[in-house]
């Protein structure tokens, strides 16, 4: 088999093409859970505690040199070391939703499993000597009576 047929069997599996399917929608709703973290939720968050952009919070390490401005960006560009606690607490928010919204999914997913009607299932073919034994038994039987 050459490689690119067998390529061509991977890669058309089911599996592969959920797999990529699942993946581009998740990169997707990644970006919708930041866009609700970074544009909903974190200035509300901000303004309760009194700062209005909670990405740009850091402490600076080291001194800054004269005249940059004292900004996130600004500070990383001139190589100062910052500790940049804004934009972790950020992405621990964004991570905290995404995971409660998954975990909301597959709760409901588990319970729509749950609610499928179980198909009955048929007995399984009883075993060639049980039959034999059975029709030994009724025959006995027949012959005491």
């Amino acid at each position: 088999m050459s490689m690119m047929s067998e390529f061509k069997t991977f890669a058309m599996r089911g599996n592969v093409i959920d797999l990529a399917v699942g993946v581009i929608i998740g990169a997707a709703f990644g970006k919708i859970v930041d866009s609700v973290v970074n544009d909903l939720i974190m200035p509300v968050i901000g303004r309760i505690i009194g700062k209005l952009d909670f990405s740009n919070m850091f402490v600076t390490l080291a001194e800054p040199p004269a005249g940059t401005a004292m900004t996130l960006d600004a500070l990383k560009k001139a190589g100062v070391p910052v500790f940049a606690y804004g934009n972790f607490l950020t992405i621990v928010v964004n991570f905290l939703i995404l995971a409660f919204i998954i975990f909301l999914m597959v709760r409901a997913f588990n319970k729509m499993r749950a609610e499928e009607p179980a198909t009955p299932a048929e007995p399984p073919p009883t075993p060639e000597d049980i039959v034999l034994l059975r029709e030994i038994r009724d025959s006995l039987k027949t012959r005491q009576s």
